[in-house]
């Protein structure tokens, strides 16, 4: 009898402690995903999609968040940058080796990791370099990010786009590949948040069937039919220097306490400061929730300090679709040689006549569908669109009309 009652005792007390033990590991578990693993790395992706000189912004964008994660404490191991380097030593910058991305700004080039330049800057690298397969990337001994579970990620893309697609150099990143690769990555616990920045026309459109259960967040510079903007117009280097949503995003998460900032802060002030297009935000909003420093770690005191003293005013906004006219205008009245001016004349009067062909093409290819909508009658939903379905139709309009990596017009894609 008494034999049974000691065990009786053992196995309720061995019960009691499996549950306790249990408890501890998922309030442990808990605290770790809430916090983004309790031993984990921050991991960060920058990708500049443009080349050229008009396209400056860009690449400015990029060497400016990369200052921002790098003086935070985020070590080069972990930060991935993709960018053509086509801007710093640019035959047409009149300060070589210089960028800036805001007026009278820092130059933001130095140390710049170059992970991808040139021809190596390409979607196919990209999603294998964000997911980690360095064996899918076409280059020698690719630095990939190699993230795990208890690890966060933050990627910031800065370029063209058009409806579901977003531009590198030479290819597009199509919605259904991002969404896929994410997906994959959720799958194969690569990451226990991630939160992603956008910069380009149409961006809206480019998360809009994103999971809300797999912990990544998305934010957008623009609506699904709205175009992003331009701003800083440089009259001395004759280009813009930055764009509106990056402007905003940076300049607040240099100038405030990420400790005490959530991304919820950071999207309302956003929604306050931009004056053009209208960001938006898509997937898991708890994350949201989260301190911008979880991603991104703390922005140093006298990097608040400063920023905080300079008023944030965003000048020159101008329409992406507009920003190569506006350039050429700009270099057409002050160019002093007559010869030079004529010739940017006929590129002028080029960069109208191609744009108004892909206008004509299109309006052509919807004359045979009477009942295909105008732009304006869209649904802004996109959240049941057949992504692999609108990536071959993209792909067949770009190779048999319009090769939008060869155009000279800006976001000939958001047309179609």
């Amino acid at each position: 009898m008494c034999t049974l009652y000691y065990m009786n005792i053992n196995i309720n007390c061995y019960y009691n402690w499996c549950i306790t033990i249990t408890h501890c590991f998922l309030t442990e578990l808990d605290v770790a995903l809430e916090m983004g693993g309790a031993n984990g790395k921050q991991w960060v992706m920058l990708v500049a999609g443009s080349k050229s000189w008009k396209n400056y912004r860009h690449q400015a964008d990029v060497c400016h968040a990369y200052q921002i994660v790098h003086q935070n404490g985020i070590p080069d191991e972990q930060i991935v940058v993709m960018m053509y380097d086509d801007i710093a030593y640019n035959a047409e910058n009149p300060y070589p080796g210089k960028i800036i991305n805001k007026p009278n700004g820092p130059n933001v080039y130095p140390n710049v990791p170059k992970d991808y330049t040139g021809k190596e800057v390409t979607p196919e690298n990209f999603l294998a370099a964000l997911k980690g397969d360095s064996s899918a990337v076409k280059k020698s001994n690719p630095k990939v990010i190699t993230s795990g579970g208890n690890d966060t990620l933050f990627i910031y893309l800065s370029d063209h786009g058009g409806s579901n697609t977003f531009c590198f150099p030479k290819g597009t990143l199509h919605a259904h590949d991002l969404i896929e690769t994410i997906k994959e990555m959720a799958r194969n616990y690569k990451f226990s948040k991630m939160v992603i920045y956008m910069e380009s026309c149409e961006s809206g459109s480019m998360f809009t069937t994103l999971p809300d259960n797999v912990h990544v967040y998305a934010v957008t510079s623009a609506r699904a039919h709205e175009n992003g903007y331009a701003c800083y117009f440089d009259s001395v280097r004759k280009t813009y220097l930055s764009d509106e949503f990056s402007a905003v995003w940076m300049h607040y998460t240099e100038a405030n306490d990420l400790d005490k900032k959530t991304f919820r802060d950071q999207f309302s002030y956003l929604q306050e400061k931009m004056q053009k297009s209208r960001s938006c935000r898509f997937g898991d909003k708890t994350v949201c929730e989260d301190p911008i420093s979880v991603f991104v770690k703390y922005t140093p005191q006298s990097v608040q300090d400063k920023t905080r003293a300079e008023e944030l005013a965003l000048t020159h906004l101008t329409s992406n679709d507009e920003v190569p006219f506006k350039i050429l205008e700009h270099r057409i009245r002050t160019e002093t040689d007559a010869g030079k001016r004529q010739h940017l004349i006929r590129k002028q009067e080029t960069l109208h006549q191609t744009k108004a062909k892909i206008e004509g093409t299109v309006k052509a290819i919807k004359q045979h569908f009477p009942g295909f909508a105008l732009e304006g009658d869209l649904d802004d939903d996109y959240s049941q669109m057949d992504l692999h379905a609108f990536k071959t139709v993209a792909e067949h309009f770009r190779t048999t009309c319009f090769d939008w990596h060869k155009e000279e017009v800006n976001n000939p894609e958001k047309y179609i």
